[in-house]
């Protein structure tokens, strides 16, 4: 690409979210109008260390850019569509300077996607001297500094509609059911989930239990709801995949001793896996994409770098911009923030886990 300050470049990286079309579209959008030639960076970091740029905007003749057709269609789509791929190239010193020589001279950056995209964008940043700007895009929520990240709200629904069929047959059948659902290192998902569909029970791997506590804990749930002193029609547990036990070993090993008590309760397991990731997003994902998408384009044109935009801020701080729900963090202190939600040393951490514990009828269990 030229070495010109008036293009800017767009990647989406990491685990693709719901929500993360709307966002390129709006910063080809934003982009257009504002004057600036638009390209996105196909596969993430990998295409950005082989330069594969597509354009996004064009030159209309009359000196004025347009987003290119497209554009357009974006906010309703799901996943990526300029891709995303793991790259254990720019993972090195040198990857990370090939990447950072493509872009050289262009205005910046925009970084769609998780705490290990926000990382790569910290590191043009402070090595090269790139100016970036990140919007986040996790469906696990596991992003510090930001209430909600792009594919939040599309994740939760879908789990909300499968929980919800899933509940219509389990009572037919007077049936216990797991829902193992993403979240490896956040419980988030599941416990959001957990608290809209009235599960009886949610595990959550920010609680730190032996697989034989995880045991014994589903068990008595489902004693307590289908044995023979249980008036429920159904039991109904989310897990989150972060939680050790593998979901068909934990139904196989309920179900052995539920039989050992009553020969005609049933325990099954229902994986959503990647189907939570998927699908158009809701319109929260859609209004979210567009407006972080506009806030870090005029970020950037105002001249700021090496930050994040944030949709209600968790923590204090940050820097204002023109959207009140949007403020702008130092990337060094949103992974700060990201590693303490994971380890639990946040306070929105545990203020989260005491919120599901006050829901009176869903056990943390």
């Amino acid at each position: 690409m030229p070495d010109d300050p008036r293009t800017l470049a767009v990647l989406t990286s990491g685990g693709d979210a719901p929500g993360m079309n709307a966002a390129v579209r709006a910063v080809a959008k934003v982009g257009a109008a504002r004057g600036l030639r638009v390209v996105g960076v196909e596969d993430g970091y990998d295409g950005l260390i082989d330069g594969r740029f597509r354009p996004l905007t064009f030159d209309d003749g009359n000196g004025q850019f347009r987003a290119a057709a497209e554009v357009d269609r974006l906010s309703g789509l799901g996943g990526t569509t300029l891709g995303s791929a793991r790259s254990p190239r720019f993972r090195t010193a040198e990857g990370r300077s090939t990447a950072a020589k493509r872009i050289e001279g262009m205005l910046g950056l925009v970084v769609i996607g998780g705490d290990g995209s926000l990382t790569g964008a910290r590191a043009l940043g402070s090595e090269h001297g790139v100016k970036v700007m990140g919007i986040p895009a996790s469906i696990d929520n596991d992003i510090g500094c930001t209430s909600s990240a792009l594919g939040v709200d599309t994740a939760l629904n879908t789990i909300v509609d499968a929980c919800d069929k899933i509940a219509d047959t389990a009572s037919s059948h007077r049936r216990a059911f797991v829902v193992e659902v993403m979240g490896r290192r956040s419980g988030y998902l599941a416990m959001a989930a957990a608290i809209a569909v009235g599960a009886d029970g949610v595990l959550l791997p920010e609680h730190g239990r032996s697989e034989e506590a995880v045991l014994d804990a589903v068990e008595q749930l489902v004693r307590a709801g289908l044995g023979k002193a249980g008036d429920k029609r159904r039991v109904l547990v989310l897990k989150a995949e972060g939680v050790a036990i593998p979901c068909t070993k934990l139904v196989r090993i309920v179900e052995e001793r539920m039989r050992a008590l009553d020969a005609t309760i049933e325990v099954r397991a229902t994986v959503l896996g990647h189907l939570v990731r998927g699908g158009a997003p809701s319109y929260f994902d859609r209004m979210l994409g567009n407006r972080l998408g506009l806030a870090a384009v005029e970020a950037l044109l105002a001249g700021a770098s090496g930050e994040m935009v944030a949709w209600l801020a968790t923590v204090q701080g940050g820097s204002r911009t023109n959207d009140p729900s949007i403020r702008r963090f130092p990337l060094d202190q949103v992974l700060d923030e990201t590693a303490a939600l994971l380890d639990g040393t946040s306070p929105v951490t545990q203020w989260r886990l005491r919120l599901l514990e006050s829901v009176e009828g869903v056990l943390p269990l």
